[in-house]
């Protein structure tokens, strides 16, 4: 076995060992947790602690930080910490992670490429951790169990639309994500199962008319719950599959064992030009952007942050690291066995690569569906409500029918939709640079600093903020300005690319 091969099974058993070991949640990595706790709210201190608040040393914190905050009470919900981190990497980690290799092959097609995008998934994992750790904080200090409530109690209740608005697009999104890979993925079973031919519009209809449609009608979803298990396992399977198929060189040129199942445009390329400078290409935004939405689960922070027991800002700290950690380490493990393997080629949906005849794969396929399925009317729920709360739609009006209606209506469209976009890595990298970027690092950053002003003027002081206060204030800044950036360039890398294809 080569040095690189080692490396990448190391890879692919820290991820299987951190997926499996959650429960273990001391992390090595003390220091890092000190970079997303800080100073405890005021919000939630005995009155007669907060009495004289802006005179009193205890509360009255110096530039030096050396003056103490008054203890707290800590509350939160019956989630343990390991319950937590499972529930967290399940949202974290999803079809989306499928689609990065393709981001890698964007701007190169050879291995060397895959060094600094490895670093880049890391570098943004860890902002996005980070600013997932800061809408906990704001949470603390305010109250708030909803994103759109955490925006209102800091940067206030004129602008709420806008969040709101953005994650209901980013469910009705997700949904078309998840059309496209269930079109991939039906057409797919139907030939292996039954030797005939079907395309993908019509594999996507029928998934559409007999399952989707059924599951978004429902109207209690919780049963639907348990099985977003499936999803984590799926991707654990997926990705052992993926590692074996690499060490193995079933698709290795020129005689691997299915390399005369793969079209032409689909077979690997991993001998040209484009290696580690390539990075520099403008091309790159688009893993950037695919990055951005990969480690997208920030709009549902506030719930994790209430639901944790005793939600002390270090035990939030805690699950925000080990899960974002495993998170990231099933990413670079997905991203070296799929680039590895197919390099410059490499589709949307990474999958796609693989040969119809690899039962191995195929299994995933399968795993990839199911799990979709059950995840499909959940995110869905969430876009049509959303839609529904922003029209302003009387409760007298939100009939049975009218729900209906809209589910029907609200499913077409994203039908058409996958029916019309047909690459995945387009449509996660459009998501990325969008509304990805402004949920994971733009509304952080806005709401940390109002919230950081607004307990400031409760305790009528100008200046209340510690040295950590202040450095986080200027980290979130810089957050904001990248996503800012990085969503411009990101957006028009991926238009362009879009019109071109």
């Amino acid at each position: 076995m080569t040095r690189r091969q080692t490396v990448l099974a190391a890879v692919i058993l820290l991820a299987v060992a951190n997926m499996i070991g959650t429960g273990a949640h001391k992390f090595s990595a003390a220091h890092l947790r000190k970079e997303l706790v800080v100073p405890p709210d005021l919000d939630r201190y005995d009155s007669a602690e907060l009495a004289g608040a802006p005179n009193t040393p205890s509360v009255m914190a110096s530039r030096g930080g050396g003056a103490r905050w008054p203890r707290r009470r800590h509350r939160g919900g019956s989630s343990t910490i390991s319950e937590s981190v499972s529930n967290l990497v399940k949202s974290i980690v999803g079809v989306g992670i499928l689609g990065v290799p393709a981001g890698v092959a964007a701007f190169g097609d050879s291995p060397g490429a895959l060094v600094p995008a490895l670093a880049a998934i890391i570098f943004m994992g860890l902002v996005s951790a980070y600013t997932f750790g800061l809408i906990g904080q704001v949470c603390s200090w305010t109250g708030a169990s909803s994103y759109g409530e955490a925006w209102e109690k800091s940067v206030g209740t004129r602008t709420a639309w806008i969040p709101s608005l953005s994650c209901t697009i980013d469910c009705f999104g997700g949904n078309i994500s998840f059309s496209m890979v269930l079109a991939d993925t039906f057409k797919r079973l139907f030939e292996a199962m039954t030797g005939g031919s079907i395309s993908r519009t019509n594999a996507l209809l029928v998934v559409t008319v007999f399952v989707l449609l059924p599951l978004c009608l429902l109207k209690n979803l919780s049963s639907l719950a348990p099985f977003s298990l499936l999803g984590c396992l799926g991707t654990l399977y997926t990705l052992i599959a993926m590692g074996v198929r690499y060490f193995d060189g079933s698709y290795q040129l020129p005689h691997g064992k299915f390399i005369a199942d793969i079209p032409a445009e689909l077979q690997p390329v991993t001998e040209g030009m484009n290696g580690a400078s390539s990075i520099f290409d403008p091309r790159a935004f688009i893993l950037v952007s695919m990055l951005s939405k990969s480690f997208s689960s920030h709009f549902v922070a506030p719930q994790f942050h209430a639901a944790l027991l005793n939600n002390t800002p270090k035990r939030f700290s805690t699950v925000v690291l080990l899960a974002f950690g495993t998170s990231i380490l099933c990413t670079l493990a997905v991203t070296s066995f799929g680039y590895l393997t197919f390099g410059g080629s490499s589709s949307g949906l990474i999958l796609s690569n693989y040969s119809p005849r690899d039962k191995l794969i195929g299994l995933s396929y399968a795993a990839a569906g199911v799990s979709i399925l059950f995840s499909y009317p959940l995110c869905f729920a969430g876009g049509r409500d959303g839609l529904i709360d922003l029209a302003g739609v009387p409760s007298e009006r939100r009939t049975d029918a009218f729900r209906c209606l809209v589910t029907v209506l609200a499913l077409a469209f994203i039908t058409a939709t996958a029916a019309f976009v047909t690459d995945l890595s387009t449509s996660l990298a459009l998501r990325g640079a969008t509304l990805g970027n402004a949920l994971v690092y733009i509304y952080p950053a806005l709401m940390f600093r109002a919230a950081v002003a607004s307990k400031n003027r409760k305790c009528g002081v100008d200046d209340l903020a510690t040295i950590k206060e202040q450095r986080n204030v200027r980290l979130a800044t810089a957050c904001g300005i990248l996503g800012v950036g990085t969503g411009i360039l990101g957006t028009k890398i991926v238009l362009e690319r879009w019109r071109g294809s």
